[in-house]
């Protein structure tokens, strides 16, 4: 066979070898320890620019770069020490030049040096412990650049040199106006509303004091109060949720906001008494969300309720509050329960859950779903919509329920019911839905696998047992903004999100348009309580009127280009119903 033959066969093969998986890197033949120990004699090297390379003797000039063709290729050769040579057209042998493998002065220490315990939690002691920075660039603006001054000490003006707010920094107003102006395509009804009763102005002389999640829906629905006629003092329902940019946008527009992502438990309590208690204004209306604006009065200010003509309630904490202090006969105004009409409970609660679950998980912890198993506990509205969309990604789900019919409800929809000790030593993600307290306790957190993600997404910080888990033999490390980890003395950690708070507000954002329906419900809700004859509504707790639901849906629907088939007469009549609704009874469950 000629030699051209047995060069380009061998070509073929090595051609082969070198586009393997398994081809050795062309670098020295030096042992690991070899390299090891010349990288440390060339320690001294200040940069990659440095580092050089040192090719071996050559008795021919071939250029080893091109690839193997049929006239040379290269071979192993064993008297050159597992060197390589180059087999040319003429059958000589010439050794491939040798490639000393480049070491950078600080490559080995920086790569292969893992940290110590200690060193771990003297850099976890070393970041700030500051929550008042997103992770998420899309939740806020705010970066680690921002000084750690509280803003109760700082003295801030807008343009036109009003102060009477206490934010993180005015100077975000620009990247605040742009996050509302984005966030008013997606609220529709809030937008119509304006235009349809800002000549009526239906809350002039309505001054309203509000504690919300303080993001860029809620400057839609306070921009459109403000519309209506009201005057507006607001503040944050949690101290994680405030979007920053957006409370100086609406400090600019010159409405009174106190709140900032990152407040301490002291400045939660300090904004709300700066919200209520000012020289000259006294509210007539509350609009609340976890009902600690209304504690705060009830303990504080009570003799301002003589005053005010009612309180619009959204979450389910704040409702049950709300009902305790009419069962005790201290509820001294009539109350609005938005969080149970069927626009918010149907709405907001299931769907914004569904999405918003996902987002606030993957933006903390970056985890995959597919063949996790995860307890959602509650499966109520908000777990319904937790379940689906984890169920969806591929997870395994399990439910826990104290209410046989949700409970039946779970089973039907293919979720197993369990106890929480039945499955807490097994389940990757823990997540609380359930409006009580103390769900997940220390000792089921004692039990959990290394690596447990637990997070709430009720609207209290209450179900979630963290002060069990701030004792001297635990060991608390901020992985990044709002992601703890907590670690036990055998060194298993769960990961611990938001500290126990509203995981979607606090570590992602929501659905906008979800949340429009939640706002034009509250709205409406503040009107109709607000222009009440005196009478129509005495010291209790009501639900928003099927009507107002049902108008609230209809505002909706011209986004989805959707047309509502109209009852003729005769059926109208069969049904008994007006042809303009409402169109089903109050006791009708959706």
């Amino acid at each position: 066979m000629s030699v051209q033959a047995v060069t380009a066969k061998m070509a073929e093969v090595e051609l082969k070898d070198v586009t393997g998986k398994d081809a050795p890197p062309a670098i020295s033949p030096l042992t690991p320890k070899a390299e090891e120990k010349k990288s440390v004699n060339n320690s001294t090297l200040p940069s990659a620019a440095a580092a050089t390379v040192e090719p071996s003797p050559v008795t021919t000039a071939p250029s080893p770069v091109k690839m193997p063709q049929a006239s040379a290729m290269k071979r192993p050769d064993p008297q050159q020490n597992g060197g390589e040579a180059f087999v040319n057209c003429d059958g000589t042998v010439a050794e491939a030049p040798r490639m000393k493998k480049i070491q950078f002065a600080d490559q080995k220490q920086e790569f292969n040096k893992r940290p110590t315990k200690i060193s771990r939690r003297s850099l976890s002691r070393s970041i700030s412990q500051s929550s008042t920075d997103s992770y998420s660039s899309a939740a806020s603006y705010t970066d680690s650049s921002d000084d750690e001054t509280s803003p109760r000490d700082k003295q801030q003006k807008n343009s036109k040199g009003n102060a009477d707010f206490c934010i993180k920094n005015i100077k975000q107003a620009d990247f605040g106006r742009r996050e509302i102006e984005i966030a008013e395509q997606e609220m529709p009804a809030l937008m119509a509303l304006r235009k349809r009763a800002q000549g009526e102005k239906p809350l002039a002389g309505a001054k309203i004091v509000g504690c919300t999640h303080i993001t860029a829906q809620t400057a839609v629905l306070m921009e459109t109060l403000s519309a209506l006629g009201a005057q507006c003092r607001w503040a944050a329902c949690n101290i994680y949720s405030t979007q920053n940019e957006v409370a100086a946008a609406l400090a600019e527009g010159g409405f009174s906001v106190f709140a900032w992502k990152g407040e301490s438990e002291d400045d939660f309590w300090w904004c709300i008494d700066r919200c209520v208690n000012v020289e000259g204004w006294q509210p007539n209306m509350i609009l609340d969300d976890g009902g600690d604006l209304t504690h705060w009065i009830y303990k504080k200010y009570p003799n301002m309720f003589k005053k005010i003509k009612g309180i619009v309630e959204e979450s389910v904490t704040g409702v049950h509050r709300l009902y305790q202090l009419s069962k005790a006969g201290k509820l001294c105004v009539p109350a609005m329960n938005v969080n149970d009409s069927v626009t918010k409970q149907k709405f907001d609660n299931l769907y914004c859950c569904r999405e918003s679950i996902l987002d606030g998980l993957k933006r903390t912890t970056d985890v995959m779903f597919g063949g996790k198993q995860v307890v959602v506990c509650g499966y109520g509205e908000v777990g319904k919509g937790c379940s689906a969309a984890l169920k969806a990604m591929g997870s395994i789900v399990y439910v826990t329920e104290i209410d046989p019919i949700c409970a039946l409800q779970a089973c039907m929809d293919g979720f197993r019911l369990v106890k929480l000790n039945e499955v807490i030593r097994q389940v990757d993600i823990v997540i609380t839905c359930t409006g009580n307290k103390n769900v997940v306790v220390r000792e089921y957190m004692d039990r959990m696998k290394n690596g447990c993600i637990v997070c709430n997404m009720g609207h209290s910080n209450t179900e979630i047992d963290v002060a069990s888990l701030r004792t001297p033999e635990l060991t608390w490390e901020r992985v990044r903004s709002q992601v703890d980890h907590v670690i036990w003395p055998d060194g298993k950690r769960i990961v611990l999100l938001a500290e126990g708070r509203l995981l979607n507000l606090s570590c992602s954002t929501v659905p906008t348009f979800v949340l429009s329906i939640t706002a034009t419900t509250q709205a409406l809700a503040l009107i109709e309580l607000y222009n009440a004859p005196e009478g129509r509504y005495k010291q209790d707790v009501y639900l928003l009127p099927k009507k107002m639901d049902e108008y609230v849906a209809s505002l909706h629907l011209p986004t989805f280009d959707a047309h509502l088939t109209e009852l003729s007469d005769e059926q109208a009549k069969y049904l008994g119903l007006n042809k303009n609704g409402p169109f089903k009874p109050n006791y009708y469950r959706y």
